[in-house]
Order: structure tokens, then sequence, then C-alpha cells
């Protein structure tokens, strides 16, 4: 139990680097949803879809790779170093050939403004090349430094959003060098670049913060650790992509089946969705470096066991409270009313991003007995199911058919990856109990979104607590542990 406590310990801290930025970023939506149109908002959409795919390709796996080798290879400073300089490497090839061939880029990508291209390719490289300083930060158990070093990236971005996007064209900040300097207005209107813009200075600065960091590393490539990094990570970085595409390809497929409009209503109200998100990523922070680093353990599988039935509780609590009270978040955080046309994809939207969760807790079983290859086939097998369900399904079914694909997709991986888990690294999971939470929130999200009952705060305040209640009866003992000193 000492060790699960540990674990619970260093992800609430790992939680504040999720849940700041995504707070941030949830107060970021509201102003570009404030200052832009649901088109101009597309824009946006388009240009962070694009990101995505690029900080997949150019990470190849990498990151996974290091914690799988960092815990198993002796020379660890070796794994270290090569990881670095295999990225570093990379990346720098990736900057020449991008900015030489920038203008058929931005041909490719379909965007007006080259200059758009141009900061998207300086964004991706500086977040490339942080890539293994970050992981070194958290294998080597450092999550207030890797949480004080996010935090402060997210601080930095919100800082530059509020001031281009609303001290500016206010006329709050009308003399001085900014304004002069940044002369991208026209007429007084902001425009979308200035988010773009923000965020290149925002990944800028965290190099510069993360430099002490790169210091401490030895500059030395080993060829056979590269070879294991490589062969580990490469089907990673195509289960990556595979995962961009679950992730993104629907709100392409919006603009261009359905129009940009409806794109641009869909991708704000797929960010409510963020709570779930950003939940995900702060216990996926915690848990790939304690995974590996705590797999020869006698009770390894009992920790996995636990863990995952924990997370997928916390999960289902999120999903019900956000359902519960999805007007009052709608209304906090989309601010337009043009926005809420597509609140009905977030319940479906959250539950997707549960499955996808309770995935990757059991995507283990690859990581562990270095199979990654199989899941790089499953992600594949998601990414087809997103692509074809959406191409048929929008025509007739307009944003709705987008949602459906997404949990589709992530429900059908998370069943396979059980399966095939069962096979190559049985973990002793409580399904009676997972699945048990799981139907109970989904049921108790059904009927809280019901006609009448929706906007009801007393009623779906009494639905979390029947919720809570239940789950301290059935976990009362497990609680009690868990919080002891």
């Amino acid at each position: 139990m000492s060790t699960l406590k540990s674990f619970f310990k260093d992800t609430i801290i790992y939680g504040i680097a999720a849940i700041l930025p995504r707070a941030v970023n949830i107060f970021l939506v509201r102003l570009h949803t404030n200052v832009f149109g649901a088109e101009s908002y597309a824009i946006n959409t388009d240009y962070y879809v694009y990101a995505a795919y690029l900080n997949a390709l150019l990470t190849y796996g990498l990151e996974t790779a290091f914690f799988r080798f960092f815990s198993k290879e002796k020379e660890k400073g070796k794994v270290v170093s090569t990881s670095f300089l295999s990225l570093l490497i990379t990346t720098l090839l990736f900057l020449i050939v991008a900015l030489t061939n920038v203008e058929a880029i931005t041909n490719m990508f379909g965007f007006e403004d080259i200059l758009f291209v141009k900061i998207l390719i300086w964004t991706v490289f500086f977040d490339t090349i942080v890539v293994i300083p970050f992981a070194y930060l958290r294998v080597t158990n450092k999550p207030i430094k890797f949480t004080s070093v996010k935090v402060l990236n997210i601080l930095i971005l919100a800082l530059f959003n509020v001031l281009f996007l609303w001290v500016i064209p206010n006329g709050i900040l009308s003399e001085g060098f900014l304004p002069k300097v940044l002369n991208f207005y026209e007429g007084g209107e902001p425009q979308v670049i200035y988010i773009f813009f923000s965020n290149v200075i925002a990944s800028f600065l965290t190099f510069i913060i993360l430099i002490p960091v790169l210091f401490k590393m030895k500059l030395e490539l080993d060829p056979k650790i590269l070879k294991k990094l490589l062969t580990y990570g490469l089907p990673i970085m195509v289960g990556s992509l595979a995962y961009v595409t679950n992730e993104n390809v629907d709100k392409l497929f919006l603009g261009d089946l359905v129009g940009k409009k409806e794109m641009g209503i869909y991708a704000a109200c797929y960010k409510l969705g963020v709570f779930m998100t950003l939940y995900i990523f702060a216990f996926r922070l915690g848990a790939e470096p304690f995974f590996f680093n705590h797999s020869k353990e006698v009770n390894a599988k009992q920790n996995y066991a636990t863990i995952l039935k924990w997370f997928t509780i916390l999960g289902a609590i999120f999903m019900l409270v956000v359902v519960c009270f999805i007007d009052l978040f709608s209304s906090l955080l989309l601010g337009q009313k043009e926005y809420f046309e597509a609140l009905s994809i977030v319940p479906i939207i959250l539950l997707a991003n549960l499955c996808l969760g309770i995935y990757n807790n059991l995507a283990i079983w690859y990581k562990l007995t270095d199979r990654t290859r199989y899941g790089m086939y499953i992600s594949i097998l998601g990414a087809i199911i997103t692509i074809v369900f959406n191409l048929i399904m929008i025509p007739k079914m307009g944003f709705m058919a987008s949602a459906w694909a997404t949990l589709a997709a992530y429900g059908i991986m998370m069943l396979i990856s059980y399966v095939m888990g069962r096979k190559y690294y049985p973990v002793p999971y409580d399904l009676k109990r997972i699945g048990g939470y799981l139907i109970l929130s989904t049921g108790l999200c059904f009927i809280s979104f019901q006609q009448g009952l929706r906007g009801n705060y007393y009623i779906n305040t009494l639905l979390v607590l029947v919720f809570l209640s239940i789950i301290y009866i059935s976990e009362k003992k497990q609680i009690k542990q868990l919080l002891k000193r």
C-alpha cells in the first residue's frame, strides 16, 4: 500500500501540471470564442491538428522508449544522452527542410498566410527538443520541478493571449514597444495569428528554462542503445499518429463535408471533454514512469489492478459531474450561444475519453513485454474505424457521427487490449467493480441529460451524491487504507 500511496502522491503533483494548464486553456477557450466567430475558430483548430501530427511524427515514440530503457539498462546516462541527441538531430533536420519548403507546406496545409506555417514549424521544433528533458525530470522523480516548468509555460501562453487579443485591441496598451513592433492588427481587429504567436513565445521560453537540464546530459550517442530505442519506439510513433487521427480527423472531415462553422462549433464543444482529458493526462504523467520502475516488484500486477480500478472510479465521477452540470460549464467556458448547438456530443466524448484512459492503463501489457507493435496494430484499427465511420455517417448525422465514431474507436481498442493482455501479461483486474462503476455512471449520465432533468441542479446533485455513496460503501476499506498516514 505504501507504493500505491507514493504513486497517488506523485500523481496529485503531476495533476497540477495537467490541471492548471488545462484550466488556463479553458479560460483561453472562452477568450477565443468571444473574440472569434466559429469560422475563425476553425482555423485555430486546423492549426493545432497539424501541430499534433508533427509532434507525434517528430518524437517517433522515443519518450515511451526512454522510460522503458532507462529502467532496464545499467548505463542510464547513455540512454538519456542517446535519446536527446537522436531527437535533436532529427528535429534540426526537420527545421531546415521545413523552412526551405515553407511555401509548399503552406499550400499543402491550406493556410492563406505563410507566417502561420513558419510559426508552426518553430513551435514544433522547440516543443520536440524539450521532450527528453521533461521525461528525465519525470523518471528521476522530480514532479515538483516538472510541474513548475509546465505551469510557467501555460502562464506565459495565457499572458500573451490576453495581451494580444484583449489588452492591445481594447486600447489598454496602445503605446509602447509591443504595439509598434507587432503590427498585425488591421482596423483594430485581433487576428487568429496571435494565438499561434503566443504559443511559439511560450515554447521558446520553456526551452530556455530547461537549458540547465540539458547541460547535465553528456552528449554521447550509443548506436546499440539507439537501435533498441528505435525498435521499441517506432511502433509507438505509428500508434501516436493513429491516436492523433482518432482525436482530430473528425474535425477535418467536418470542415470539408459540412462546413467550417459546424467544425468550429464541434471543436469548441469537444473541449468540454477537457475535464476528462486533463485527468487522463495527469494520471499518465505519474503512471508511465511508475509502471516501468515498479514492474519487477512482487506485487506489481496487483498494484496495476488497483490503479486501474481507482482510475475508472475517479474518471466515472468526473464524467458524471460534467454531464450533470453541463449547462453551467458551457455557459462559463463557451460563452457564445452559437457554440451550444453541439453540447449533445459532450457525454459521448467524455465516455470515449474514459475508455481511452482505461486503454492507456491496459497498455502496460505490450509496453512491459516489448510488444509495442501490437499497440500499433490496435491504434491503426481505431484510426480506420474513426475514418470510415466519419466518412459514411457525417453526411447523415453531422457532428454527432464524429462523437459516436470516437466512442466506437476507443471502446473497441479498450476491449481488444484487455483480451490480448490476458494472454501476454495477465493482470487480476476487478472487472465486476470496474464494469459496474462504468455502467452505473453512464446510466446516471443518461438520466441527467434527459429533457426536463437537464439544468435541474437539485436532481443532478442528488445523482452525483448517490454515485459517491455507492462508491464509498463499496470501497470503504481501501479508502481508509489509502488515507492512513
